[in-house]
């Protein structure tokens, strides 16, 4: 290997795990059409991995041979980027709190952005929802709105008593806070709950 697609791994070797190659982050080493066919190239040799259109990233080492980066890794450098919020879906965060046994059987994350199916390893999707399930991202509070949103108003009243307790007095402000973005079938059994909780505790609403 040598000339531009040397130097673009060369480049690469040099950044963080899962961090994400673009062509137009890559002019200072070529113009676009020759950056464009060595990272199609460098991709067909094993050498990167294409993540989505115009998105790339370098595969980890390991004694037992290559892997692709870490999805959380991954997800977190792509959300940065793209200035996007991603969260795991509400069944993934369903069966984290407790309150479903089952397991997703495909891996998808809800997106502020538009609908992508990334290549990582395997295949991870991202589903556009609405602002209302991205709430709290990457907080407890966040993964309850998202897994009531999953389970739906059949089940928000079993769930919030299997969950609540579970909740530190800060998640549960939190999930309260997020009160004004939630549709109304979660919103009321949600402040209901979470006042009698803090009554319950001493506090104050």
């Amino acid at each position: 290997m040598s000339g531009l697609p040397k130097r673009i791994m060369e480049h690469a070797e040099a950044l963080p795990e899962a961090t994400p190659l673009c062509p137009a982050a890559l002019l200072h080493l070529g113009n676009r059409a020759a950056v464009d066919q060595a990272l199609w190239r460098l991709a067909r040799a094993g050498r990167l991995m294409r993540i989505c259109q115009g998105v790339y990233m370098r595969p980890i080492e390991t004694r037992f041979g290559l892997r692709a980066p870490r999805v959380d890794k991954a997800l977190a450098a792509l959300s940065k980027m793209w200035g996007e919020t991603i969260v795991p879906c509400g069944g993934a965060a369903a069966n984290r709190l407790g309150l479903t046994a089952q397991n997703p059987v495909r891996v998808v994350y809800l997106t502020s952005g538009p609908n992508r199916r990334l290549r990582l390893g395997s295949s991870v999707e991202l589903r556009h929802a609405p602002r209302w399930q991205l709430a709290a991202p990457h907080c407890k509070a966040g993964d309850v709105i998202r897994a009531l949103a999953w389970l739906g108003p059949e089940e928000i009243e079993d769930s919030l008593e299997v969950v609540l307790p579970t909740l530190s007095a800060a998640d549960r402000e939190e999930l309260a806070a997020a009160r004004a973005v939630m549709p109304i079938w979660m919103a009321e059994p949600v402040s209901a709950r979470v006042f009698a909780a803090r009554r319950t505790s001493g506090g104050s609403e």
